[in-house]
């Protein structure tokens, strides 16, 4: 609470200020350190986006309606190691710099930018830090009300329309209601779509377009999908000093979430127990089989992404693969001393048996 208010303050005293041209161009940039800001900071920057790609003006937002929508959806982040309000910023500012890199503002029309830039925010509203499947065996509550289908995305979204149906937080309040419908529907699909258990299902039905129409509604839903879903999970398109302290927050809500499991007598998933899980292991087959997939089948539609998005996720498989590497030469030799040492108590006792039975025939 006293966070909040902090925050609450601070953000007020903010809302006048004008950033600089240098920190606006820097916040289209997937290098931009997310670390360095602090909430209220976030809260206003985020603000800058919507005025920056036009969207207060174009759908008539008023700010401080635009201001209460943002920082309800401040408080309804939790205080978990990784899916907290830092990483609704994270995945919000990569959006913000997809839609600049890509030049999304002539490929798609006003409104599904503003879905874009909206579901970036909302896409992980309340989440409570522990996943799908804890939901599911767990019988949580959620797991209840959604009968065990994507629990946690459809609670984001419900959580994101709870907020939008404030009348002093509605900034979508001047929307005519085909657009609103347009809107609505958007929003659900996108943030459904970052429930990862419907990963392959999703990059397999993008990559199965043949010829990309941009007329198509469908084929631009679907890339609309993509686009958030390679935000969600766009660490390691950064710098690697940016993107790192992330994987450490990542396997701290892990462990969290496997400790309890165990506790409870539930299903561990391998990659999330402390036991059995490193940095490298965790990355290293993510980055290998989900993270490059995606990212290339989005990069067959716009090359533009190659370098500065691509090519740093590359980077980070060389270095967490490496960091493997090293990881297991340095485990090696121990393991090796004991098996030498195992050989060596072995051998000695085949020659001390050898010797006694030497000594007992000599006597008979």
């Amino acid at each position: 609470a006293v966070v909040s208010t902090q925050s609450t303050g601070k953000f007020e005293r903010l809302r006048t200020v004008e950033l600089t041209e240098a920190t606006r161009e820097l916040l289209k940039k997937p290098t931009f350190d997310i670390w360095q800001w602090e909430d209220a900071e976030m809260l206003y920057l985020m603000q800058q986006m919507f005025v920056d790609l036009k969207l207060v003006e174009r759908f008539y937002i008023e700010l401080p309606m635009l201001q209460a929508f943002l920082f309800q959806v401040h408080l309804s982040y939790n205080y978990t190691p990784y899916h907290n309000f830092r990483h609704c910023f994270c995945v919000t500012q990569m959006m913000y710099g997809l839609i600049w890199l890509c030049n999304l503002q002539d490929k798609l029309d006003d409104l599904e930018i503003l879905i874009l830039l909206v579901a970036a925010i909302c896409h992980d509203l309340d989440h409570p830090g522990y996943n799908n499947a804890y939901q599911v065996n767990a019988r949580t509550e959620l797991a209840m009300r959604y009968n065990d289908i994507s629990p946690l995305e459809n609670h984001h979204a419900s959580v994101a329309f709870e907020i939008i149906a404030c009348p002093n937080s509605n900034i979508v309040r001047h929307l005519n209601p085909d657009q609103h419908k347009k809107f609505r529907s958007g929003m659900i699909k996108c943030i459904l779509a970052t429930d990862m258990a419907r990963h392959n299902e999703i990059v397999t039905a993008f990559k199965a377009i043949e010829t990309f129409d941009i007329e198509n509604a469908d084929h631009r839903l679907l890339m609309m999908m993509i686009f958030l879903k390679v935000a969600d999970i766009s660490n390691e398109a950064r710098p690697m000093d940016v993107s790192e302290p992330w994987v450490e927050c990542l396997l701290q809500e892990f462990f969290m979430q496997s400790d309890a499991e165990k506790l409870e007598g539930l299903p561990v998933a391998p990659f999330m127990d402390r036991d059995t899980v490193t940095k490298p292991s965790a990355q290293v087959g993510f980055i290998q089989y989900v993270l490059i997939p995606l990212y290339e089948s989005l990069a067959r539609l716009f090359p533009e992404i190659r370098e500065p998005i691509l090519a740093p996720v590359n980077r980070a498989f060389e270095y967490y693969s490496d960091m493997g590497r090293k990881q297991k030469e340095l485990d090696t030799p121990t393991e090796l001393k004991e098996e030498e040492k195992l050989e060596r108590k072995i051998s000695n006792n085949e020659s001390e048996s050898s010797t006694s039975q030497v000594s007992t025939g000599s006597k008979e």
